[in-house]
């Protein structure tokens, strides 16, 4: 992950910038998928890149939800992300093989 800061003229405002090629980290993910997992135990449920993450708490974070990373409210985060048909790159885990895979 890139973070760069970015002074602005007006005000004397600063915006920092974030960026990340997430690309690998979804095709390993694609093909976790494709290997069963046998055991309950240690189960691998998803690989999430850091600037995802970052994305996330500042959605929140905009929502007036001030949740601190690695919290208890940003394990709830994690769950209702991971359940989420729009985050389903990120998991490693195949319906099929997961008990409590979507809703």
């Amino acid at each position: 992950m890139q973070t760069e800061i970015v002074k602005l003229t007006e005000k004397r405002n600063i915006v920092v910038v974030s960026t990340d090629d997430v690309g690998p980290t979804l095709e390993r993910n694609k093909l976790i998928r494709t290997i069963e997992q046998k055991s309950d135990w240690g189960r691998h449920i998803a690989t999430i890149d850091n600037i995802i993450q970052v994305m996330w708490l500042n959605e929140e974070w905009k929502r007036g939800n001030h949740i601190r990373y690695l919290s208890r409210e940003w394990d709830e985060l994690l769950k209702r992300k991971l359940k989420d048909p729009e985050w389903a790159l990120v998991r490693t885990d195949a319906p099929s093989h997961c008990v409590g895979w979507g809703s």
